[in-house]
């Protein structure tokens, strides 16, 4: 994930300083870089990971970050050396080059986070996507405006996107009662947003947000009634966990028709024993399926991106589904065989 610091050291008083404090905190900033000694004043404000050269800080600067201007190929090059001892490299350049971003990212991936300082959000956009790989994350020091528009280039940097097909639904059965799990998000969904949620963790339906006000329902614009306890729901970083182990806090992915998605939190997950029916799909071959609750508020989502209830999926509808090869073990892709019926 790419991280968002907010410089906010520096010799101008802690009152002048503060407000990039709060700035760092309401534009949902990773973490904040103050001086030594300010560590308690920043967690006085709010929850935030707090960098300085203090011991009481989150990340210690010397210990766990090593900051360094580049201004030559020497400098390039110690910092390439440190990022084999420390956590994190953060570097700057008075005159921006993307090659000493691009060499840096060759000599330390895989081994320290680097972490580059910017001005505006252009700069974060291309510092993000040096290399395809780009920067691990950015430190701003500027005004609230430019800290929100540097983290939204962070976070388009941050959203997994999901190739969908259309597969072929070949059943819709009623199977009885069961437990199912309502996601309810402190996010609201868009009309052809929902979650990826299926009985096989390698072929995910996307269940429609209820969006959708109908006759006898108000829309829930914050939910998903995603399915039955025992199906699995599709993370960020590519992981997934069975829905029945969703709680308050924790984060799910917000998937549209286009396969672009976005992180929203959990606010609570309420699992109550409804009727429940089967829908089984193919594609090339692949037989997928998940049992949903039986209601006109529960919707899959068509192949032109469009919401269909449950009500009225019939065989031969197509409906988006998102397809892996791999199998998973805790939630976590494998490359083994396992067949899951």
């Amino acid at each position: 994930m790419k991280e968002v610091w907010v410089r906010a050291d520096g010799k101008e008083p802690w009152d002048e300083r503060k407000e990039k404090v709060t700035s760092a905190l309401e534009c949902g900033a990773d973490a904040v870089w103050v001086n030594a000694g300010e560590e308690s004043s920043v967690r006085r404000l709010g929850k935030i990971r707090v960098i300085s050269e203090g011991n009481a800080a989150d990340i210690k600067v010397g210990r766990d970050v090593y900051y360094r201007v580049i201004e030559r190929k020497g400098d390039e090059q110690a910092i390439s050396k440190a990022g084999h001892s420390h956590a994190y490299v953060a570097v700057k350049t008075s005159n921006w080059k993307v090659i000493p971003l691009e060499n840096l990212i060759a000599s330390l991936q895989g081994k320290s986070r680097i972490i580059v300082e910017v001005s505006d959000a252009e700069a974060a956009k291309v510092a993000l996507e040096t290399m395809e790989v780009g920067a691990d994350g950015v430190l701003v020091d500027a005004d609230r405006g430019v800290i929100n528009r540097v983290k939204s280039a962070a976070d388009d940097r941050n959203r997994e996107r999901f190739p969908l097909v259309a597969a072929k639904v070949t059943a819709v059965k009623s199977v009885g009662m069961g437990d199912r799990v309502c996601v309810d998000t402190a996010s609201i969904f868009t009309l052809g947003e929902g979650m990826l949620v299926g009985s096989q963790s390698s072929a995910l339906f996307l269940v429609h947000s209820e969006t959708l006000k109908t006759e006898y329902v108000a829309a829930r614009p914050f939910r998903v009634n995603a399915g039955a306890v025992h199906a699995y729901v599709r993370l960020a970083g590519g992981k997934t966990e069975y829905l029945s182990e969703l709680k308050a806090g924790d984060d799910v992915l917000a998937v549209n028709a286009k396969g672009e998605s976005r992180i929203m939190v959990v606010g609570r997950c309420k699992i109550e024993r409804r009727p429940l029916l089967l829908v089984e799909a193919e594609y090339e071959g692949k037989k997928i399926s998940t049992l949903l609750q039986n209601a006109e508020t529960i919707c899959l989502v068509g192949e032109e991106g469009k919401a269909i209830s449950v009500s009225a999926i019939k065989t031969g509808d197509k409906v988006l589904v998102h397809i892996e090869e791999v199998g998973r073990h805790f939630g976590m892709k494998i490359k083994e065989t396992i067949k899951e019926k």
